[in-house]
């Protein structure tokens, strides 16, 4: 895990170490084992590489890493299928220097190209400069877990891990209106039908799942997408063997996520997901008595401690907590900010922040965390009433009434209606509504400032999207991979790199994203419980408590106890005045009192104030 950044351009003025030093610095957090800058020949190409040091740990794997007198590269993450592509690249003829994964997918694009990226099993963002077709061959993993942004004018194409490094170098830190309004409004800073898009004007990011070829000749930059996850394939498949399977690709993707010359441990939250993993990284020999991480909060209606505990004495592991409070989240507010670069809806990534911390404290480099399991396989109740929506359009209407019930009888309370069955039959309609409604929360909002409004009035708004569904797969692959997981990944790239430790997410193998997703929508959800297939598995192995729970509804803080606290809501009232200053909000929310809302509160606007004040 790494920070990496470039420029290249005609203009040879603008390729110079001091830049190049610059946006490294800037990423010193990213990797604070190393650095390198180098420039080719013809000074028109510059590449800076911050180094996190987990795989070959020598000085022969430093980066930017030269390959064959011909290409170079500064590269961030892990394939974690190296060793198995090495032995495959020696038998024909390929020799290697290094134990490192960098030197495998270098001599990976000297045979296979661009299809490359078709051959790793991983998390990364590289750029590979190739000095005989003068061109930076640029990649991002299928589902976003490594970040890549970018700025393009017609004198120079620059990149980094994160916008700072570009910003370091004079590029404009400008907020994008339709962003700004559609976080306001939608608490979201992605744009489904425009992944390049990101917050800021001028800076865009190469989307998931996707290359991208700069020709230095042309000036252009030319983006493809390489792989995808089929939402419509599907297997008939007995629940029976469908368990097999699922825990065969689990047990895979965890031991190859073991990889490693430093230790791993893993995050912990008390969930069936994260209790999972630990549960199989317990099953390796060489990681017994592996250290676990979590954030707890004594008192707090939702804390999770208790699951915790079971989890940890049913695999005799080692834990270590943290209770973060509303001091911390003060002192600690403007370095989050500062990592995250964009605003972020609500306050449980402090928690995550904490845990990555608390890792660093005791010398654990690597985390493995249980992120992307909701979104595949169906885990969050927002799910149920579309899954339901999927019987009906089948004609299942006793398995409707039955599953409903059986939700109901779990405390989960289903919302099911007229509304519910229109849009089963009329889904494209259905997402129009959504769409508009969505609009009006933006357009609506009493407290934005007119002016602002009419800044975007009339031009095409980009920021809303919903898709039109049919089954439930068509919304676990929208939030998969068109918009949702892709945030939540950039909170964890964020507050991992903040501490220089990397973050492994094992459900988010792609062998193991479309076996799932051709899985029927039965064996996802099924006798009132979400992400049925998985609890089933791990029957026998998770203790009952956390694997039958429904009541975790995704990891929560105190966030409403937070921002109670006096000095919280003197920051709040702040950030009020400096976004009426910016003629973003009207001056009439300055006597308006601060609200403290739990964190799935739709009405979270003043930690949404906040927030996107303190990243301006």
């Amino acid at each position: 895990m790494c920070g990496i950044a470039g420029i290249i351009s005609q203009n040879k003025t603008l390729v110079h170490l001091r830049n190049l030093k610059t946006m490294s610095d800037v990423l010193a957090h990213r990797g604070p084992d190393g650095e390198g800058q180098w420039i080719n020949t013809s000074s028109n190409v510059g590449l800076a590489h911050r180094r996190l040091a987990i795989i070959d740990l020598s000085n022969a794997a430093a980066q930017p890493m030269h390959y064959a007198d011909r290409y170079s590269i500064t590269y961030n993450g892990e394939i974690y299928n190296y060793k198995e592509l090495k032995i495959d690249l020696q038998k024909v003829g390929y020799h290697f220097y290094t134990e490192s994964d960098t030197e495998v997918i270098l001599a990976a694009y000297d045979l296979y190209k661009n299809d490359c990226v078709k051959y790793f099993d991983g998390m990364f963002s590289f750029a590979i400069w190739d000095e005989k077709m003068q061109e930076l061959f640029c990649a991002k993993d299928i589902f976003g877990e490594k970040p890549f942004y970018y700025f393009l004018d017609n004198e120079a194409f620059a990149f980094a891990s994160e916008m700072k490094a570009l910003w370091a170098i004079g590029i404009n830190k400008i907020a994008d209106e339709k962003m700004l309004l559609n976080f306001l409004g939608n608490g979201q800073v992605q744009s489904a039908n425009n992944k390049s898009q990101t917050f800021f004007k001028n800076i865009l990011a190469l989307p998931p799942a996707h290359i991208g070829v700069f020709s230095l000749q042309k000036m252009k930059f030319n983006i493809t997408r390489f792989t995808n996850i089929d939402k419509d394939s599907s297997i008939k498949i007995s629940e029976k063997d469908a368990i097999e399977k699922l825990e065969i690709l689990l047990q895979n993707s965890i031991t190859k996520r073991l990889k490693s010359d430093v230790p791993v441990g893993t995050s912990l939250s008390g969930g069936v997901d994260s209790s999972t993993i630990a549960y199989f990284v317990n099953k390796q020999k060489s990681t017994q008595n592996f250290k676990t991480f979590s954030a707890i909060f004594p008192g707090f209606e939702k804390d999770e401690s208790i699951f915790i505990n079971e989890l940890v004495q049913s695999i005799n592991g080692e834990n270590y907590t943290t209770s973060p409070t509303a001091n911390d989240l003060l002192k600690d507010f403007d370095k989050i900010c500062y990592h995250q670069e964009e605003p972020f809806a609500s306050s449980s990534i402090y928690a995550q922040y904490k845990v990555y911390e608390l890792a660093k404290k005791h010398n654990v480099k690597v985390l493995l965390d249980g992120q992307g399991a909701d979104e595949i396989l169906g885990g969050y109740t927002k799910y149920i009433h579309w899954y339901l929506q999927e019987l009906v359009l089948h004609y299942k209407y006793n398995k409707t009434i039955k599953e409903r019930k059986a939700f109901l009888k779990n405390n989960v309370t289903v919302n099911f209606g007229l509304k519910n069955i229109f849009a089963t039959y009329l889904p494209a309609h259905a997402a129009m509504i959504l769409e508009r409604k969505v609009f009006g929360k933006v357009t609506n909002n009493s407290n934005i400032n007119n002016d602002y409004l009419r800044a975007i009035n009339g031009k095409e708004w980009q920021g809303i999207y919903k898709p039109s569904v049919c089954k439930l797969n068509d919304l676990l692959y929208h939030n998969t991979m068109e918009n949702g997981l892709e945030e939540l990944l950039r909170y964890a790239d964020r507050n991992s790199m903040a501490h220089g430790v990397e973050v492994r997410l094992p459900f988010l193998n792609k062998e193991l994203v479309q076996f799932i997703f051709s899985l029927p929508s039965t064996l996802k959800m099924k006798n009132g419980f979400t992400k049925y297939i998985l609890r089933k598995t791990m029957q026998n192995k998770v203790p009952e408590n956390i694997l039958w729970n429904m009541n975790k509804i995704g990891f929560e803080p105190p966030q409403k106890l937070w921002m109670e606290n006096r000095g919280m809501q003197e920051r709040i009232q702040d950030a009020k005045q400096k976004l009426v200053n910016e003629k973003i909000l009207k001056p009439i929310v300055l006597n308006q009192q601060v609200k403290a809302t739990a964190v799935h509160n739709s009405q979270n606007d003043d930690w949404k104030y906040l927030s996107l004040a303190s990243v301006l």
